[in-house]
């Protein structure tokens, strides 16, 4: 009895122990330094016409290294010119009819119609006087009635021409109305804004380099349609620059946004390149197997981009590099290759 006491008494205490071990020993350890394994990564950015037509003119190759707006190609622009001139024509056609109805009727218009007028009333004054003569002599018996009917109408004419000629002095003198003047001035608004759009059909003719970066691909050439659905380059960005590395569970919660960060390469095994966490990934995924790491990591890691300065242009896209963190550092509020 007493030696099967002892024995599992023993047992038990083995037990123990081992589990202390595992515990305490087996068990994945938090370092104030991680070492990542991943590799380099870009943006890349295929570069299209915002507008369809041939292609005249390709100025840049693969491997050609652009800045930010640099001429890149070129599409046939002899419509597009065409159409921009017509809509200029008729933006300055319809700003002659503005500048006309603000600037009023001319005074020498003034001037003749007030000239008109003091014809017209004269000429009134004369057909009132033959109508009286008429009357004067229909009492008496001298004149037909058709002589005095004739004297009548021309005396009612002449004084309706005064009536017109003193409205179209008036008119003339107002100038033209508010409303005519805003329809105008609305019409040269929607011819401005068809030249607008000409020109700006004009200015897409041409393909422009958005960032600073490396030619990838060429992918069309003179004399190839293009379209907003055909890229004409893929251009690779040459910032940001960052490393894809992925970090097990329990690292993550010691790694944060900003924390500094060195980065090396194979080819150059003795530089390192400053860096630092730009994004951590808020879900987990399974180890990809082109991940290499000196031990075996848990199944479910999370994906962190490391964000690189890289100087002298010696970090390529895909090279395989190893991102070490000081766990025991402190983020940056603003990091960058500046500091």
């Amino acid at each position: 009895m007493k030696k099967a006491l002892l024995m599992l008494s023993l047992i038990a205490l083995l037990g123990a122990g081992g589990w202390f071990w595992w515990s305490n020993g087996s068990a994945p350890t938090v370092t104030g330094e991680l070492n990542l394994y991943g590799n380099i990564e870009v943006r890349l950015v295929n570069l299209a016409f915002n507008a369809n037509g041939r292609i005249v003119d390709m100025t840049v190759s693969e491997g050609a290294r652009v800045q930010p707006g640099q001429p890149l190609a070129q599409l046939e622009t002899s419509q597009l010119e065409a159409l921009r001139n017509a809509a200029a024509s008729r933006v300055e056609a319809q700003q002659q009819q503005v500048n006309a109805l603000l600037a009023g009727t001319r005074p020498e218009e003034i001037d003749k119609l007030r000239a008109e007028l003091q014809e017209a009333r004269a000429q009134s004054l004369n057909a009132r006087r033959s109508l009286q003569r008429q009357q004067d002599l229909a009492q008496k018996g001298l004149a037909s009635p058709q002589d005095l009917d004739n004297a009548r109408t021309v005396a009612e004419a002449a004084v309706a021409r005064v009536h017109a000629v003193e409205a179209g002095l008036a008119l003339a003198v107002a100038g033209p109305r508010a409303e005519d003047v805003a329809a105008a001035q609305a019409t040269l608004s929607a011819l401005q804004a068809d030249l607008a759009l000409a020109e700006r059909n004009l200015a897409e003719a041409a393909l422009h380099a958005p960032a600073a970066g490396v030619i990838q691909s060429r992918i069309l050439e003179p004399g190839d349609m293009a379209s907003s659905q055909r890229p004409v380059y893929t251009l690779a960005l040459t910032e940001p620059l960052w490393a894809r590395v992925y970090v097990d569970g329990p690292h993550l919660g010691r790694i944060r946004q900003g924390m500094p960060a060195a980065v090396s390469s194979d080819s150059f095994p003795d530089k390192q390149y400053s860096g630092w966490v730009g994004y951590i990934s808020p879900s987990a995924e399974f180890t990809p197997k082109q991940v290499q790491t000196e031990e075996v990591r848990a199944d479910l890691v999370y994906q962190v981009h490391v964000f690189v300065c890289n100087p002298q242009d010696e970090l390529r896209l895909g090279m395989p590099v190893t991102v070490m963190l000081d766990l025991d550092r402190e983020p940056v509020a603003t990091p960058g290759c500046g500091q």
